[in-house]
């Protein structure tokens, strides 16, 4: 399989016509190995308009719903980027050709073989519980989620810079939505950005409210 030619079909067909006209992030998804990323068995599925599972709970998105949700960040070229849940590291390899550092969070080490083959200066990953975020590295002007969640941590907006964006997938039952939140001061707003088909992030379901 020619994965060249299936990548710039991929940009051509589904990120370009869908409202995506950041070049940095076109030049950088045309930059990176989706394949890589999956595996061995799925690589001829890396550039399909599908969600392509990599693993327990971690999915490679469809490239449109995860090019739209990062357009939508506005990640700058000074920026400091916490990648959540990155699983295999695709989401940090794009992230890290955008911003100054990105810090790639997994519970374990999962994403340290791919992307340190890739030899990206930029990117530190570190190991703890996705909802606790990692205050030791912030403040951080982006926060980049990898899934859908029904219920937003504290700990992810707390550990935004002034002006920092979470932008995250909304997860509300039969309908997700990528959202980005904007921090003020000591207020946090949210912008409904999109429908999107962002895979599950397990861990992050409401609580049940107890009812007599």
């Amino acid at each position: 399989m020619d994965f060249n030619a299936a990548r710039v079909a991929m940009i051509d067909s589904q990120v370009r016509p869908n409202d995506v006209t950041d070049r940095r992030l076109i030049a950088a998804m045309a930059a990176t190995p989706r394949e890589a990323f999956v595996p061995a068995d799925k690589r001829a599925l890396a550039y399909v308009e599908q969600v392509v599972h990599t693993g327990p709970g971690r999915a490679l998105w469809m490239a449109r719903d995860f090019a739209k949700l990062v357009h939508a960040a506005g990640i700058g070229e000074d920026d400091a980027v916490l990648d959540i849940a990155p699983g295999a590291g695709y989401s940090t390899a794009v992230l890290a050709k955008l911003a100054r550092k990105v810090v790639a969070l997994e519970p374990d080490d999962t994403a340290a073989a791919p992307l340190q083959s890739l030899g990206l200066a930029n990117v530190e990953v570190v190991a703890g519980p996705l909802a606790a975020g990692a205050p030791a590295k912030g403040p951080f002007a982006v926060i980049f989620v990898n899934g859908a969640v029904e219920e937003v941590p504290k700990a992810w907006l707390d550990q935004l810079a002034e002006g920092g964006r979470l932008a995250v997938a909304i997860n509300e039952g039969a309908v997700r939505r990528g959202c980005v939140y904007t921090r003020s001061g000591s207020q946090t707003a949210v912008r409904i950005v999109f429908d999107s088909a962002a895979p599950i992030l397990p861990g992050f379901e409401k609580v049940a409210a107890f009812r007599l």
